[in-house]
C-alpha cells in the first residue's frame, strides 16, 4: 500500500439544524460538516411520518386491489 495516495482520513463534528452534533470520521477536507436532516429529527425515525392522502387515491388502490370475499 503506498502511503501518499490516500487522502488523510481524520474525526469530524456533524451539526444537524436540529441542534443534534455527533463525531464521525472522514476524508473531507473540513473539520465540520452542517446537514439539514439526522436520524433524531427526521421524520421516517421519530414515528411521524404522515401518509397524504390526495383526493382519495389510497382508497381507490384498496378498493381496486382488495381481495374479494365469496
Amino acid at each position: 500500500m503506498k502511503a501518499t495516495i490516500h487522502p488523510d482520513y481524520h474525526e469530524i463534528t456533524v451539526t444537524c439544524s436540529c441542534g443534534n452534533s455527533f463525531k464521525t470520521r472522514s476524508s473531507m477536507a473540513k473539520n465540520a460538516l452542517n446537514i439539514e436532516v439526522c436520524s433524531e429529527c427526521h421524520p421516517f425515525y421519530t414515528g411521524t411520518q404522515k401518509i397524504v392522502d390526495t383526493a382519495g387515491r389510497i382508497d381507490k388502490f384498496r378498493q381496486k386491489y382488495a381481495t374479494k370475499t365469496a
